[in-house]
């Protein structure tokens, strides 16, 4: 019988807080089979060369949606617009190399980062596409702004809630046009994207991720076709299938729970997050989509088929529904039934103390953002234009949660936000409240072993002797602290979204063994 080769990695500063001296790790059969110095390491079939290099568990992204994250990387990407005319000239580009009867696909236009926060109208697209149809999703994905050309070709939106003849449209006419659109993108396009975003994440040391999937996300093809996918030369796939009452559905599709974007309320930035004050920059509360019998159902659902349930939760009140339904499972299953279980909320961005307690009464894992903050947080950005300074400074409650003991999986939402794990722990570090700011270990470990927790996998996201040889290689900056990196500029006025500090760039990284992304290592 062949024995599978074995690889030193030597030389490099381990972040290993139980071998605090260990410059070197062997791996052996998918695990780490020694730490330890340079000096004592032993033979290996393969030895690499770390020359200094960083070595930390590799990340794990608790919240991406990949097909439309490889469709962004590889297409019509418009987080960078800042008008209207900008929008328009973008579309015209992206269009012109199209074939007369192919769809522009757009994403990541926030009009709150314009000054003239007025998107172009539907004609204005036709226009500016030659007449094509034109889907482009705002950066929260639960709006999208469509062309004449496409509404003609879904009349049935007209009727839906959320229809605006102006192309804008949200809730109910914002899922019949994003069902066309995405009908109009082929199984190998859909593949092409798939590689592309898994590759990017590779690059960038994440080598697990949690797919939110759904009948409003996705469809079944795109999600079992991801699935397969998953950690063949690529990261891991935990796919999570958000449709109500549909735990059989989903353990049928090989999803690890029925949760994820199983919608409970919209996002702030289409204002249509359920919240329990309204909107300042607009009328009424949003919209909750879910009762609490609902989600106390479909927990119980969960519970029959052995599976994490999880709600997408953003506002106050939506929150507050969501834990009065899993008070309602408690009483039926128990509350250490309910706690066993690790049911997730996603986002969680308006969570007040009386909701922080439901979600370390209930053992809810919180799947948070920290990029949301550092894009739309603070003073004169998106969520103060929504929510009024006060609650906007309240939201996204990470230091918080995490000190009261709630579970959390950091995440990008990509393509909302893009993948960048090394951001979102300087995001969470450098809140934009100084009281939910993070120590930068507690957000690398909400961004490492938390993600692995909340799939149940609770020996990942460490280097240690006998853990899966999960971890990436990193040219670290200078300033390491503790074996992680500084991440905040000196000078309090740098710091936030436009913070020059450099962050760690990946050389290596390596799941369960095999190296699913390299760049400039010896050996």
């Amino acid at each position: 019988m062949t024995k599978n080769p074995s690889t030193l990695y030597r030389g490099g500063a381990l972040f290993c807080p139980a071998e605090p001296s260990a410059t070197a790790l062997l791996v052996r059969d998918g695990r780490i089979a020694w730490l330890g110095a340079d000096a004592d390491a032993p033979v290996a079939d393969r030895v690499v060369d770390l020359d200094g290099a960083l070595v930390t568990p590799a990340f794990v992204d608790a919240h991406v949606h990949v097909s439309d994250t490889g469709l962004v990387l590889s297409g019509l990407d418009l987080s960078g617009v800042r008008s209207a005319g900008e929008l328009l000239a973008a579309v015209a580009a992206f269009a012109a190399g199209l074939p007369g009867d192919a769809v522009v696909l757009g994403h990541g236009w926030d009009e709150s980062t314009w000054s003239v926060p007025q998107p172009p109208g539907a004609v204005e697209l036709d226009r500016a596409a030659g007449g094509r149809r034109v889907y482009l999703s705002q950066a929260s994905i639960h709006s999208a702004l469509v062309s004449s050309a496409l509404l003609a070709a879904c009349p049935e939106a007209v009727a839906a809630p959320g229809f605006d003849g102006s192309g804008w449209l949200r809730r109910d006419a914002h899922h019949v046009v994003r069902a066309v659109a995405r009908a109009s993108v082929t199984r190998a396009q859909r593949v092409a994207a798939q590689r592309v975003a898994l590759a990017r994440a590779a690059s960038l040391g994440i080598a697990a991720v949690h797919e939110c999937g759904g009948p409003e996300i996705s469809d079944e093809e795109d999600f079992t076709g991801l699935l397969a996918l998953s950690g063949v030369g690529v990261p891991e796939v935990y796919g999570y299938w958000g449709e109500l009452g549909g735990a059989a559905r989903a353990r049928e599709l090989g999803a690890v729970g029925a949760g994820g974007d199983l919608f409970a309320d919209g996002a702030l930035g289409s204002r249509t997050a359920y919240l329990s004050q309204g909107y300042a920059d607009g009328e009424g509360c949003g919209h909750g989509y879910l009762s609490a019998e609902q989600v106390r159902d479909h927990l119980l659902d969960c519970a029959a088929y052995g599976l994490q349930g999880g709600f997408h939760a953003i506002g106050d009140a939506a929150i507050s529904t969501v834990l009065a339904g899993f008070a309602g499972a408690a009483e039926r299953l128990g509350t250490e039934r309910v706690r066993a279980a690790r049911h997730r909320v996603e986002h969680a961005e308006l969570v007040d103390r009386r909701l922080i307690a439901g979600f370390v009464e209930f053992g809810v894992v919180a799947s948070m953002q920290p990029a949301f903050d550092r894009l739309w947080g603070g003073a004169g950005r998106m969520y103060e234009a929504r929510l009024g300074l006060a609650r906007s400074l309240a939201s996204n409650p990470m230091g918080s949660m995490h000190g009261v003991g709630v579970a959390l999986a950091f995440g990008s939402d990509s393509p909302v936000t893009p993948l960048d794990p090394w951001g979102s722990v300087r995001a969470a570090v450098a809140h934009h409240s100084a009281v939910q700011r993070m120590s930068v270990r507690a957000a690398f470990a909400a961004h490492t072993r938390g993600g692995w927790r909340a799939v149940h996998r609770d020996g990942e996201g460490v280097l240690a002797l006998g853990a899966p040889a999960t971890f990436a290689v990193w040219s670290a900056p200078a300033g390491v602290e503790r074996g992680l990196p500084v991440l905040q500029a000196q000078e309090l006025e740098l710091r936030g979204a436009g913070d020059p500090t450099p962050l760690p760039v990946c050389r290596v990284t390596v799941l369960r063994g095999d190296v699913i992304f390299e760049q400039g290592v010896s050996g």
